[in-house]
């Protein structure tokens, strides 16, 4: 279903819903015009819920009064529990759906409330495709400046799945401890480290299951204990498991507190017994273990052992035709997997993806290609087979050197892959050497390109920039500075990565603008560092993120008082008064909060 489609569903049921700017509209600048009701914690209501936000909550209003309310969907009529009450908003929990949402379904998952993984497992999987273009367009309108009109003429339908189920090929289990002291595996629940006992993601991959209850069953067994996070006793943390979806190859890592044994090439109790039932499941090619010592919120460790078979597993990513319905065009890029590699965790759509992204590069077999971000070489052993040279670039040193043992692998001769960050190798490359580029392609992490990177595309001018992008808000912000600069968004188009949950992919290609007529400008590199670039967000846009993540009002006051703190320099300076009154202080709490805005949007 398009967006279009999607809006005339929303009039057909009766709601009235904003534009791309449905924020400012749903609450105004101060809500003057409503009239104000008094509502308290506990308080049952009966609301319906007439959008989403884009962390998946149902906006419910009263009177103009809105409510954030989770799990509840567009659609819905629901009776609702108040559980914090702002000055203009107000939170609520799900306490019965009196009459269901015609895109609400039965979810697949018992445990999808809990969990918090997928947040929107219970909305029909056509809407959800909608939901996620409504959120890339309303960023690229309200944060990147672009036209509602222009946004909808060049993106392209969303690219979804047509099973949106176990296509992870990546799944992190925490290990704990239930009440009766028996080890349990699942996923924390939303916000929290408690376990929710599962081995049956429907996320993941069948395998899954079966190896996670082999090893239970070995730890109960054989008395081998699971890490406690308070106490930092106890020894297996987590099982790591992948499985390549076109070799078939499964890996399993565990990751332990440390050493059991200092037998050399013992790290586990019974080691033996646990490796000979893991090694009988088909496909098992890969069994280490992790050391992970230190405490905190940090998975993997960095010191890896393999007990059986190989290091590594192979998967190929195949390239798909764009202009056939992403048929299998016969060849691929095959790449070995380490447990620390980074890999997409849904190879389905990655060959989307990525082929999307090699149609948008337009590449004839001349050109010299920068793929910035490279990680393990994905996109850019993609592209060499298409280009005259490439250039890849990561910070991780393991990523780099899977990047060029995948390219002896695969034959491919013009990839080479540099260690650093982007932003520092690209414009050493080009200042030093005069490596030129015709066509770049970024696909950062979720805080979205550097200043400095952004800066040197701009003076490298190629003739076209492909931008993947895996967080929409970032993106619509990177692609207002690309277009300020000299380029034009030419086409866009969402690939849905990470179905029943918020996320998604996002690909757009810009072209070099056209002209015949030029003029010298003089950039100030300040300005074009989005570290120090006071106009890098607005306030209404610092706001709104204040209010979405962490449920805080702030005021304009507030945020410069914080920007001045952090030597963001104002035009106007809101911490001094005219000597008549005490100028009132930002909280500690709302401080925090508008540090995190600031960080987010690569202010500080």
């Amino acid at each position: 279903m398009t967006y279009g489609k999607q809006t005339a569903v929303k009039h057909a049921l009766g709601i009235y819903l904003p534009s791309a700017v449905c924020f400012e509209l749903f609450f105004g600048f101060e809500l003057e015009m409503r009239k104000i009701m008094d509502y308290e914690k506990n308080q049952i209501l009966t609301v319906e819920i007439v959008d989403m936000t884009a962390q998946g909550e149902g906006i419910g209003k009263l009177d103009g009064f809105p409510f954030f309310i989770k799990d509840a969907l567009i659609g819905d009529k629901a009776q609702i529990r108040v559980t914090r009450v702002k000055k203009n908003y107000a939170y609520g929990r799900l306490e019965k759906v009196l009459v269901p949402s015609p895109f609400r379904i039965n979810p697949r998952c018992i445990f999808h409330k809990q969990c918090g993984g997928c947040q929107i497992q219970a909305l029909d999987y056509e809407q959800q495709l909608c939901f996620k273009e409504s959120k890339v367009k309303n960023n690229l309108v309200r944060i990147g400046g672009f036209a509602p009109e222009f946004i909808d003429k060049i993106m392209d339908p969303a690219v979804g799945m047509e099973n949106p189920f176990h296509y992870r090929n990546k799944a992190q289990y925490p290990i704990g401890t239930d009440k009766e002291g028996s080890p349990v595996a699942g996923f924390y629940a939303g916000r929290t480290h408690d376990i929710i006992a599962n081995t049956d993601c429907a996320l993941g991959v069948e395998e899954n299951k079966e190896i996670l209850e082999i090893i239970l069953s070995y730890m109960k067994s054989s008395h081998v204990p699971a890490y406690n996070e308070i106490t930092g006793a106890g020894l297996i943390r987590h099982v790591l498991i992948r499985k390549g979806f076109q070799s078939g190859e499964i890996m399993v890592c565990l990751v332990i507190n440390g050493k059991f044994s200092k037998i050399e090439g013992q790290y586990l109790p019974a080691q033996e017994k646990l490796l000979g039932s893991l090694g009988k499941i088909p496909g098992m090619t890969s069994i280490s273990v992790s050391i992970n010592r230190e405490k905190g919120n940090v998975i993997m460790g960095k010191e890896i052992h393999t007990l059986w078979g190989s290091s590594t597993i192979k998967d190929t990513i195949q390239v798909r035709d764009v202009d056939k319905d992403f048929e299998t065009a016969g060849w691929g890029i095959t790449f070995a997997i380490s447990p620390l590699s980074f890999y997409q965790v849904n190879p389905v759509q990655t060959e989307k993806l990525y082929s999307l992204a090699l149609s948008y590069a337009g590449l004839t077999g001349k050109e010299t290609v920068w793929d910035l971000y490279c990680g393990i070489g994905t996109i850019s052993l993609f592209l060499a087979k298409s280009a005259g040279q490439v250039y890849g670039v990561e910070i991780v040193p393991q990523a780099i050197e899977d990047a060029r043992k995948n390219a002896v692998d695969n034959g491919i001769g013009n990839a080479q892959f540099l260690v650093g960050k982007a932003e520092e190798v690209l414009p050493k490359k080009y200042k030093e050497e005069g490596i030129s580029a015709d066509v770049i392609v970024v696909d950062p992490p979720r805080k979205g390109c550097d200043g400095a990177c952004l800066e040197t595309i701009l003076k490298m001018m190629p003739e076209r920039v492909v931008y993947v992008s895996c967080d929409s808000a970032t993106l619509a912000r990177d692609l207002k500075v690309l277009c300020n600069g000299g380029y034009e968004v030419k086409k866009g188009r969402v690939v849905d990565m990470f179905p029943m949950t918020i996320h998604t992919e996002t690909c757009v290609l810009l072209s070099k603008l056209k002209s015949t007529q030029h003029i010298d400008v003089k950039i100030d590199l300040d300005e074009m560092d989005l570290t120090k670039a006071e106009s890098k967000a607005t306030y209404a846009e610092i706001k709104q993120y204040v209010l979405e993540k962490h449920g805080l009002k702030v005021s304009q006051l507030y945020i410069a008082q914080v920007k001045r703190k952090h030597g963001i320099i104002e035009r106007v300076n809101y911490n001094v008064g005219e000597g008549k009154a005490k100028v009132p202080q930002v909280p500690l709490e709302k401080e925090k909060a508008i540090e995190d805005a600031l960080r987010h949007f690569q202010m500080i």
